[in-house]
């Protein structure tokens, strides 16, 4: 999670980028080379996998906070966002039925600031935020900003959301998703935005208590082409494998091989990775072209949650 200041340049737009960021990279390796993308090697996995119930789509009250025309940071320290909570907690809540003005006044903002994927900021404006996230912080649903989920997790800003999923869909093979892989289901509501826009989701958690709140979050809205598998992101999840998109919402120091195995012909992967020139994560877009070859571009420099390994029945490990 976030602990630096505010990374956007001067000037405010898309992409968001820090000064001192390299320019970026544009970089040819053979599959299975050993650069920036490293092969580790994989341990015993046992998945265990739900699917989204479909049952009728059901409102709750949504309330704005105050809006913020800043790009901000990725994800914001988890004290921050749990004071922000604090403040939320006193803010009297709306009817539910200002949540789509609200959403689409979030979509204005996205789109003032440079984002041009209308897609994107279509399922953005169709999914309901503020039912992921605790009603005492549907107040500050729609603001640009991270909110705690629980077991020392945040749901990422709705600008980063949407700067993820337009560089995904930048793919060689074109914008259309066919299959999309998740690596951090968290509270669910990403997974939501990607089923908007592909016509097969697997997002996969490791952690018990969020792959469960993401079910409950995901089940009254009858996804049927969602899939949530609780099991070790760095694994992928071969079933169902390839993918057209990658997508992933934790960093470590290296891409897992895994989801470069799963990456289909065409298909792009967007992650955050270590970059140990910049001393911070930067986010990678990883392509796989029609010949087998990969191209890495470096972006932006992020911060997000580590990747880790593995299966938590409790809490952070």
């Amino acid at each position: 999670m976030d602990a630096e200041d505010d990374p956007r340049p001067s000037s405010g737009r898309w992409p968001l980028r820090l000064e001192r960021a390299r320019p970026s990279e544009r970089r040819l390796v053979e599959p299975g080379a050993d650069s920036a993308i490293r092969h580790e090697p994989r341990g015993p996995a046992a998945p265990r996998t739900a699917w989204a119930v479909r049952q009728p789509l059901v409102s709750a009250p949504a309330a704005p906070g105050s809006a913020r025309d800043r790009m901000l940071r990725p994800q914001q320290p988890l004290s921050d966002a749990q004071r922000d909570a604090q403040r939320a907690r006193r803010a009297p809540a709306l009817p539910a039925s200002d949540g789509a003005a609200l959403r689409q006044h979030m979509v204005e903002r996205l789109r003032q600031a440079g984002c041009r994927d209308e897609a994107v900021l279509a399922a953005m404006g169709q999914v309901p935020r503020h039912l992921f996230v605790d009603a005492a912080l549907r107040v500050q649903a729609y603001e640009d900003t991270s909110l705690p989920i629980g077991l020392g997790q945040t749901i990422s800003k709705p600008s980063v959301v949407a700067r993820m999923i337009e560089l995904l869909r930048e793919r060689p093979g074109g914008p259309a998703l066919r299959r999309v892989l998740e690596i951090g289901s968290g509270c669910g509501y990403q997974a939501a935005v990607l089923a908007a826009l592909a016509e097969r989701v697997v997002s996969i958690e490791r952690l018990r208590g969020l792959h469960e709140r993401a079910l409950q979050h995901l089940a009254p809205m009858g996804l049927v082409h969602l899939q949530l598998v609780f099991g070790d992101g760095r694994l992928g999840h071969a079933p169902a494998a390839p993918y057209d998109a990658i997508i992933a919402a934790a960093g470590g120091h290296e891409l897992p091989a895994a989801w470069l195995d799963q990456l289909a012909r065409g298909g792009r992967l967007v992650a955050p990775v270590h970059d140990a020139a910049l001393g911070s994560q930067v986010l990678m877009v990883v392509d796989r072209l029609a010949d087998g070859r990969i191209v890495q571009r470096v972006h932006e420099p992020v911060r997000f949650v580590p990747l880790e390994s593995g299966i938590s029945e409790f809490g952070h490990s």
